[in-house]
């Protein structure tokens, strides 16, 4: 016969088992899903599908109508075309101040 100590073992080892079964249960797959699929309008179901990663629309290499403006250019920076640096900004003395 069994001493009471190992029963304690042996039933907190069951319920511990008990317990990870329980949560991995609880996980959800994709295939079960929460909720119903959601009833989408035609416009609705456009713009759903419309906005997807990875579409070919977002695929252009050239967009017509980019504006592409020059970055700012600060004193210490460097012109790679030309390799000049940018000398400090002058200080303007005011007299009226």
């Amino acid at each position: 016969m069994s001493s009471p100590v190992e029963d304690e073992k042996l039933r907190v080892q069951q319920l511990r088992a008990l317990r990870r079964r329980w949560l991995r249960d609880q996980e959800l797959s994709p295939r079960e899903p929460v909720l119903p699929p959601r009833q989408l309008g035609p416009v609705a179901a456009f713009w759903d599908r419309f906005l997807q990663p990875g579409d070919p629309w977002r695929q252009q290499k050239s967009p017509h109508g980019m504006v592409v403006a020059n970055p700012r250019i600060f004193p210490g920076d460097r012109i790679l075309e030309t390799g000049e640096i940018m000398p400090p900004l002058r200080d303007k003395l005011h007299k009226h101040h």
